[in-house]
């Protein structure tokens, strides 16, 4: 069986990382099967799903469905984004392994909700350099799954 890998960056919440985003996805695809790859799409902008007609209920109940069906989660939290915080709060009740990427430098500050959740759960916090984020997936896929 294939790992399944949910990856979740933020889209409403701005569309600045998305170059990032799409690199990190190119490298998932090497530990297992990636649900979420539309994430990294240049052409899927702050609307949501770009020119696909989906209303916010179908996108929630797909996007959950990924959830469920994924071994793990891979959330770039540098952008701030309500969707994807809702997305971590939810893989942590569904039990799911989860690594957090967080860019430094950033004129952002992670939050302590998420931060702070790595002490004693299935959360890891990692904070990575763009050209460090190939070394921390491999280490994190090597030694945690």
């Amino acid at each position: 069986m294939s790992l399944r890998i949910y990856f979740c960056g933020s889209i409403r919440g701005g569309r600045q990382d998305v170059e990032i985003y799409s690199r990190i996805l190119g490298q998932l695809k090497r530990f297992g099967r990636v649900l979420t790859e539309h994430v990294g799409r240049p052409e899927l902008n702050e609307k949501g799903e770009g020119k696909v007609e989906a209303d916010d209920k179908c996108i929630h109940d797909r996007d959950l469905e990924w959830l469920r069906e994924a071994d793990v989660m891979v959330a770039e939290v540098t952008q701030p984004s309500l969707g994807v915080g809702y997305e971590i709060g939810r893989a942590v009740a569904m039990n799911k392994k989860i690594l957090c990427l967080f860019r430094t430098p950033s004129k952002y500050v992670l939050s302590a909700m998420i931060r702070g959740a790595a002490n004693g759960t299935n959360i890891h916090v990692k904070d990575y350099s763009e050209e460090k984020v190939e070394t921390i997936l491999q280490q994190y896929f090597e030694q945690q799954l």
